[in-house]
Order: structure tokens, then sequence, then C-alpha cells
């Protein structure tokens, strides 16, 4: 409760106009470039690589992922969406705001431990469905080059900050440099805002969006905080058996309500954003008691 307590709090100060949405803005710039990539860097560095990368999880993650994708995008053509817009609803039920909310939350709730199993989902969610999301828009339109589209994809990943962090906290690792203490402290104090300032954020974000045609938000959000660990949980457990801790990662991880970045793609390229944006509103109030739940199932090994 004291994650959705900052949540709120940064929801409550948008609200009634003690902080602007401007600065809202510019903290979410802050988190997104220093402070969690301070975080993610600070980690990723200190693992060996053997512990980071797990085929199972990302095989067991990828498929439930792209099963959930598919049936999402298969309802969306039924209703007679375009492709782009069947696009954009597959891809709100399966990404997660993993960055901003995930990461912080479930590192506090489960301890270092997590961090190996939440950058592999993090890296498939930003690689392989950020990658299908812009080829599946720019790819509808008759004036987009398949050229172009390659081009923005890769653009996309190298200015990505979490992307960049984890590609060179690797490299720090797999190179075995040293780690000072200067840089070392500075790295775990930028990377302790954090936390406090992805929530604020997420709150205060929240005032903008509208729950235009909530029919389809409610849709999207049962699909996402519902559907896709459900999925999850199937896939890792009883088809891969992923190490029990790491499918727990993966199930609570799953059940992260949708990514504000699914909105800023579908604003970007003119695809459904109010769509997006009700599916991230909804899908976050109602992970209040839906995220709660599956953690309690998780932490109590229940699940």
């Amino acid at each position: 409760m004291p994650f959705f307590a900052l949540i709120g709090l940064g929801y409550g100060s948008v609200r009634v106009g003690f902080v602007s949405k401007q600065a809202i803005a510019n903290l979410t710039q802050f988190v997104f470039y220093f402070a969690l990539s301070a975080m993610i860097f600070e980690f990723v560095s200190k693992l060996p690589i053997e512990e980071i990368f797990d085929v199972e999880v990302v095989i067991a993650y990828a498929v439930a992922s792209i099963l959930v994708y598919a049936i999402v995008f298969a309802i969306a053509q039924f209703r007679k969406c375009s492709f782009s817009e069947s696009s954009v609803e597959a891809q709100c039920a399966v990404i997660g705001n993993l960055g901003f909310l995930g990461l912080p939350m479930l590192i506090a709730v489960f301890g270092e431990r997590a961090v190996a199993p939440l950058l592999l989902i993090l890296t498939v969610d930003l690689v392989l469905f950020g990658s299908i999301i812009v080829a599946a828009i720019a790819g509808s339109r008759r004036d987009q080059a398949s050229a172009g589209i390659g081009t923005t994809i890769v653009m996309g990943l190298l200015k990505n900050p979490m992307i960049m962090s984890i590609v060179a906290g690797l490299l720090w690792s797999i190179s075995a440099l040293p780690t000072f203490e200067v840089t070392s402290n500075f790295l775990i104090i930028l990377g302790a805002a954090a936390t406090p300032c992805a929530l604020f954020a997420i709150g205060g974000s929240l005032v903008e969006r509208s729950a235009e045609r909530l029919h389809i938000a409610v849709w999207l959000s049962f699909a996402k905080l519902v559907m896709h660990p459900l999925a999850v949980c199937v896939s890792a457990l009883f088809i891969f058996e992923v190490d029990r801790f790491f499918a727990g990662i993966m199930i609570v991880s799953s059940a992260i309500p949708v990514a504000g970045n699914v909105y800023i793609i579908a604003q970007h390229y003119d695809v459904a954003p109010q769509r997006a944006s009700a599916a991230v509103l909804v899908s976050t109030i109602l992970s209040v008691v839906s995220l709660t739940f599956v953690l309690t199932l998780v932490s109590n090994n229940i699940i």
C-alpha cells in the first residue's frame, strides 16, 4: 500500500494544482534518464553474467505474452478495428509499467535476487514487443518504407536509457572492472530516487488520462491484469518449469498495469491514443486490488 499511496500522492498533488503537469513531465524525464538508469546499471554491473541470462525465463515469458497478444489482437480484428488499432490494443494487454512501477516495487519486496528475471522481462518487453508495435503501425502505412521501419526500431532501442544501462552494466560485469566506492555510492544515492519519484510521477500523469470508451478500457485491463499473469503462470510453472522464485517474479511482473509508454507510442503515431490512455488509467486503478492480490499469493508461495 505505501507504493500505491505514493501514486495517490502524485495524483492528488497535480489534481489540486499544487504540482504542475510540467513538473511531472520534468520529474518523469529525471527518472527515465538518470535515476532508473543508475539503479539498473548499479544492479547489473554487480551480477555475474551467468546469473543474469536464463533461457527458460525468456522463452516462458515470451510465449505466454505472445499468446495473450495474439488473442487480444484477434478480438480487436473481429470488432473491425484497423490493423494498427488492433496492435495498440494487443500492446496494452502485454506491456506493463515495469520500469517505473515493477522494478522499484519488486526489488523492494523480493530483494536483489529479483533483479535478474526482472531485467530479462524488461528486455523482452522493450526489444521484442517494442519492435513489434513500431513495425506493425509503420508497416500498415504505405508511405513508410521497410528500411525506414528498421531504422526507427534500431534508433528507438539505442536511445532507450534502460536498454543502454542494461548493456553498459553487462559490459562492466563481463570486464570485471573494479567498482570504486565513490562511484558506487553515487549510483546508489541516485538510484534510490527512482522509486519515490517514479511512483509520484505515475500518479501525476494519471490526471491527464481520460476514460473514454470505458468498456474497451475495462476489457484491456482484464487482459493485462488477469489474462496475462494467468498465461505466464501456466507457461512458467507447468510448461517450462522455471525456477519457482523466478516464476513468481514473472507472474507478478505480468500483473503490472498498462505502461504509459504504450500511450506515448499511440499518441506519436496517432493510433487510438485515447483508448490507450483509458487503459492506463483503468488498469492502474484496478491494480490496487489485483496486483496486491497477486503479490500476496506469490509472497506466501500459494502460486
